[in-house]
């Protein structure tokens, strides 16, 4: 059995988890707590990917990728950097499919903090930094690892957008999902079991970890 599309599907899942994370939060606090009237316009806009065939959003990713596209020519001019059928391309064709269930986690989680607690807390002169990371970030555990789960689960399974950015190159993008679908195409179901067992057990200890914050949260508020 070929370990290596796992630890490709590891490191994708890995770098567009990371990056979204600490990229989504401005946005999921600002689609949040904002009262004007256009957020919900923006935020329908970032919510595109979780609906929109992935066929459809891989092919304008490699469009705007590819050495032609503007994304594309300013990497490669710039950075000497490629971007279609690479491992960097497939990891912001990740972010871009992946970004719905980040942004969802992120603000079903800040939604849940109690608005007393943190006007409490800039009553008592504490500021935003300190606010956030006292405050926010611990009364917003499910939302958080709900966010994170969903997008490493998300990233790992993905096929449609990874194959039409990246292809199938081993070793660089050729991650489990496609490695599963040339085994089915070669009649090779053993190792397509194999496969699919192994997917099952990295997936549910986070599931069963993100059930138990949210039963948790929801006993408190009862």
């Amino acid at each position: 059995m070929d370990w290596v599309p796992f630890w490709v599907s590891f490191q994708l899942g890995l770098w567009v988890t990371v990056l979204l994370l600490f990229g989504t939060f401005p946005l999921a606090w600002l689609f949040a707590f904002s009262k004007r009237g256009w957020s919900v316009w923006v935020e329908s806009v970032f919510s595109l990917p979780m609906v929109l065939a992935p066929t459809v959003m891989g092919f304008y990713l490699l469009l705007f990728l590819s050495p032609n596209g503007p994304v594309g020519r300013f990497f490669l001019d710039t950075f000497g950097l490629r971007l279609a059928f690479s491992f960097p391309g497939i990891v912001i064709a990740g972010c871009v499919s992946s970004l719905p269930f980040m942004l969802s986690g992120l603000k079903t989680g800040l939604l849940g903090v109690p608005v007393a607690l943190l006007e409490a807390s800039y009553t008592l002169g504490k500021g935003r930094v300190e606010t956030f990371f006292r405050v926010v970030l611990p009364n917003m555990k499910a939302g958080l690892v709900s966010g994170i789960v969903l997008t490493f689960a998300h990233t790992i399974g993905e096929f449609g957008v990874v194959l039409m950015v990246g292809g199938s190159i081993p070793g660089v993008t050729k991650v489990v999902s496609i490695a599963i679908y040339e085994k089915v195409e070669s009649l090779n179901f053993g190792t397509v079991h194999l496969y699919a067992l192994v997917l099952i057990l990295i997936a549910y200890p986070g599931v069963l970890l993100l059930n138990h914050l949210q039963r948790r949260d929801t006993r408190r508020t009862r």
